[in-house]
């Protein structure tokens, strides 16, 4: 199966699935598109918006020592970051029901490369630019994902703790669970360890040609896709939130529930299976694809990241995502 999510334009694909206490992983692909070298099993890679369960994660821990409430407002925590910040709650943000715009719509040019590929960003100028757009409806009225939401957050976290999201992440999720291979990047543009790379296809005199897209700096992300794992790592992460390490079973079950968000929970995606529903969450960042879902229980898991180029992985990745969870 991974072969065939390469065969269908993709440089890499690396997976781990969990079921119970067996393990199995492998990799297809190579590591650059100008050499043979094979794609580490091991590989390290920019897994985006699954870094928005972490947030979410932590968002919740403060709830739960009573530090937080999610009926609090952004105007309450972060006074006149947003316009309406008295309306907007931390469940607003949190399933994305803000109404905050995307403040990355002008980030990166057509083919996908980051505009201004090593600069560094501050959450609050992230903000900024959002703020500088119409909001999309009225908080609380519709769903619609945005990265802004898991920005405030991320601002938030700092508010609350005294210390950024980053040191509450590494202090709270993976010191404790021992995720070694997971960082937090802040500014630096490189993907430490083993790792395959990323690249976009650019069109240049009359044919298309590879860009390594791997190195930039990842501020542009931040509190909602900056993390960059592993396969193991990230498996180990939802096994343990989902058999009730991180959070109490009343704030696990509300982090689960899709309300009326169409499908996004507090911090999760939901996936409708044949066996069910999986909750997980997706990930996309400069030629990196990942997917990581579960089922409800988290006994059975499945992370796969793409290295994608050409043409469309997505129905081999599905394929692979129910065989795992689905047997």
């Amino acid at each position: 199966m991974l072969d065939k999510v390469v065969a269908g334009g993709a440089v890499a694909a690396i997976a781990e699935v969990r079921a119970g206490d067996r393990t199995w992983r492998a990799a297809s692909g190579r590591v650059r598109m100008n050499n043979a070298q094979p794609a580490p099993v091991d590989g390290r890679f920019r897994a985006g918006s699954v870094t928005k369960s972490f947030t979410a994660t932590v968002v919740l821990q403060l709830v739960e020592e009573g530090k937080l409430h999610l009926s609090d407002s952004v105007e309450q925590w972060l006074p006149e970051l947003v316009d309406k910040g008295a309306d907007i709650t931390i469940r607003h943000l949190l399933q994305h029901t803000s109404g905050l715009p995307e403040y990355s719509t002008d980030m990166m040019d057509e083919v996908g490369i980051p505009k201004e590929r090593y600069r560094t960003w501050s959450a609050r100028e992230l903000v900024k630019k959002a703020e500088k757009l119409p909001h999309d409806f009225p908080p609380g009225s519709e769903y619609r994902y945005s990265n802004t939401n898991y920005i405030v957050l991320g601002m938030l976290i700092e508010r609350v703790t005294g210390r950024p999201y980053a040191t509450e992440v590494r202090e709270r999720i993976l010191r404790p669970l021992g995720l070694r291979h997971t960082r937090v990047p802040g500014a630096s543009p490189e993907v430490y360890g083993p790792h395959a790379h990323a690249y976009v296809p650019v069109t240049r005199g009359g044919r298309v040609v590879p860009v390594d897209v791997t190195r930039f700096n990842p501020t542009m992300a931040g509190a909602a896709g900056e993390i960059i794992s592993t396969t193991g790592d990230i498996n180990r992460f939802y096994r343990a939130l989902f058999q009730g390490k991180l959070l109490r079973p009343g704030l696990l079950k509300e982090m689960k529930d899709p309300g009326t968000a169409g499908g996004y929970g507090l911090g999760l995606e939901l996936a409708p299976l044949p066996c069910g529903t999986a909750f997980g969450h997706g990930g996309g960042a400069p030629g990196y694809l990942t997917v990581a879902f579960n089922s409800a229980d988290g006994s059975r898991q499945v992370t796969l990241s793409i290295t994608p180029f050409s043409g469309d992985p997505h129905q081999a990745a599905v394929s692979l995502l129910t065989s795992a969870l689905c047997p």
